[in-house]
């Protein structure tokens, strides 16, 4: 059970294509965003489109795929668990950041040229 303590599946489109970084070290970061859309329909029988974005991070082999392959607007499911941070800003202010740190890509959709 320890497993699905903190683990989060997402399917959605990439808002942006990702941006890597190399380390010191042979380390590589890649980051994007995602955006999950949900359909309903309100009280008065209106259809409603809620989209919900969402911070990614890949690390390693991930990371290089996603930095080859991805591209903004593909369709991918990411598998991974939630991570929650703060930092000061310049002018003093604290900012919190909550992403999605990725165990597992699938990219979805038909393969592009």
């Amino acid at each position: 059970m320890n497993n699905l303590r903190n683990r989060v599946q997402l399917i959605g489109r990439l808002g942006n294509n990702p941006e890597t970084k190399s380390f010191d070290g042979g380390k590589v970061r890649s980051t994007a965003s995602i955006a999950t859309n949900e359909v309903y329909y309100n009280s008065k029988g209106e259809k409603v489109e809620d989209a919900q974005w969402h911070n990614i991070v890949m690390w390693g082999k991930t990371a290089e795929i996603a930095d080859k392959y991805l591209k903004k607007g593909m369709e991918i499911c990411v598998e991974g668990k939630l991570i929650s941070r703060s930092y000061d800003t310049k002018e003093g202010e604290k900012r919190y950041v909550t992403e999605v740190v990725v165990n597992e890509l699938v990219m979805l959709g038909k393969k592009t040229d």
